[in-house]
Parts: structure tokens; sequence; C-alpha cells
């Protein structure tokens, strides 16, 4: 081997070891600014929102929530978002969290269904919708539970299969698909890092677990269907709707690769 060519392999090498370490050093410095974040996480302004929606009468019915059912009984709401999206009963399909607040404000409150999802999301810097509110406090009362989506009604099953076949379907003007960012190890987008959520149950387990989260780039609490949208918006599908069977599928999948993990939601993103 030359010394021309030895000399150029050490300077290869070493840039190698120099982005690797810089690369490292970011991903801790990201993770002490979320720690010192969190600290005070501004969704539990929200969550407080949340929980007086929850509790107030509204509606031509002038009813609360506070009779619906999440899974776990009516009213029940501590645990309820570990063990979504699951099969009820009384509608004969599987819901996620979303559908199912949709759904009982309908039946409940009597609220007509476009004017409910009319604006699920809020804007940068206006005020959280009352949907994203609800959410951000519902799911804070999982905080600590474990992931625990039941796959026990054919129904569950189905929507976990549709998840997975749309997880890893490709499309679009780039061919993406969901696995192109969370199909394998150690990748990055920007400062980023992006978890494994097909092949790896601990990478799941930490992203399900702290998703609806507070994004700091945007002052405003995300939700899952949020993110479900979102990430549609990157690889340039069609927009995806607001409580669309396609999106209650893809939770459904991520959740059940999440199993055993710790829910730790809303978390703070950046």
């Amino acid at each position: 081997m030359s010394k021309f060519l030895m000399t150029a392999i050490a300077v290869l090498l070493f840039i190698a070891a120099d982005v690797q370490a810089q690369t490292g050093n970011a991903s801790d410095e990201i993770a002490k600014y979320r720690a010192m974040l969190a600290d005070g996480n501004p969704a539990e302004l929200t969550q407080l929102q949340g929980e007086g929606l929850w509790k107030m009468r509204s509606g031509p019915k002038n009813v609360s929530l506070e009779k619906c059912d999440l899974g776990l009984g009516a009213g029940v709401v501590k645990g309820a978002y570990a063990q979504l999206p699951r099969y009820f009963a009384d509608v004969n399909r599987v819901m996620d969290l979303e559908t199912r607040l949709v759904h009982c404000m309908l039946t409940l409150q009597g609220k007509p269904s476009e004017e409910i999802i009319k604006k699920p999301f809020s804007e940068q810097g206006e005020r959280q919708t009352d949907l994203e509110a609800l959410v951000a406090y519902i799911v804070d009362e999982s905080r600590g539970a474990k992931i625990a989506v039941p796959q026990s009604h054919p129904m569950e099953k189905a929507a976990y299969a549709r998840g997975e076949k749309a997880f890893f379907y490709r499309a679009g003007p780039f061919d993406f698909n969901c696995a192109s960012c969370h199909g394998g190890d150690n990748k990055r987008i920007r400062l980023q890092d992006l978890p494994n959520l097909a092949g790896n149950p601990a990478a799941a387990q930490k992203a399900f677990g702290s998703w609806p989260a507070y994004r700091v780039s945007q002052g405003a609490v995300r939700t899952m269907q949020w993110r479900m949208y979102d990430c549609f918006r990157q690889q340039r599908f069609p927009e995806l709707k607001y409580t669309s069977q396609t999106a209650i599928d893809l939770i459904t999948y991520l959740g059940v690769k999440a199993k055993d993990g710790t829910m730790e939601a809303p978390a703070i993103k950046r």
C-alpha cells in the first residue's frame, strides 16, 4: 500500500471519527435541552384546559363527557390511553382516542360531527383546540401505565395488519414509506434521531410512549393523529383525513409494536 493511500485512509478515518463524535455530542446536547424543558412542561396548561372541558356541560344536550367510555368503562380515564386503539362493541369498530372522543361528543353532547372535526389542530400561536386539550388531559392520566394495545378481537388484529401494510407501503413522488425513516437503526434527519419503530422494540416503546407531545417549535401540544398527518405530509402523500381508518390502523400498529413500554406523555419535543 502506498504512503499516499495510507495517509488518505488515515484522514478519512479521522474525519469519520470526528463526525461520529459531533453527532454523539449533538444528540447528548439535545437530550439535555429536552430534560431542562421537561421540568415544567407547558403541556400542563393544556391538560388543565382539557380537564375543564371533560367536566363541562356542553353541546345541544348540555352534558359533560364524564360518561364517555374510553374502553375501561363509562367515565374511566385513568390508564385508558395506554390501551388504545381498541375494539368498541357499541360501534363495532376499532377506535383510537381521538376518534372515540369525536364519537362521545357527537352521541353524548349532540354536537354535529362536521363542527367537531372542522379544525382539530391549532395553528401556531393559536389557542389549543378542544380536541387537543382533551387529548392532553386524558393522555396524562395514563402516565406511568404500561402500553397494552389489545389484539384479542379479530377487528383489532385486522387493524394491526392494515397498519403494518400502510407502514411499509411505498408511494408518492419520492417513493417513500414510513419505513424509509423508521425502518432501521441509526437514522436521523438534521439533528433529529429517527427511531426504528418496526424492528427495535425499545425504540418503539420510547417513541409511542412519548406521544402526544408538546412541540417547542410550534408552541402547542400535538396529538397522535397530528403525528400521522404530518408524516404523510412529509412523505408528500395525499392529505390524511382526521380519524380516517388508515390513521387508526397505523396507530394500532405502532401501539402493538410498543407493547410493555411505559407511557410518559405528553412529553416534550423540539
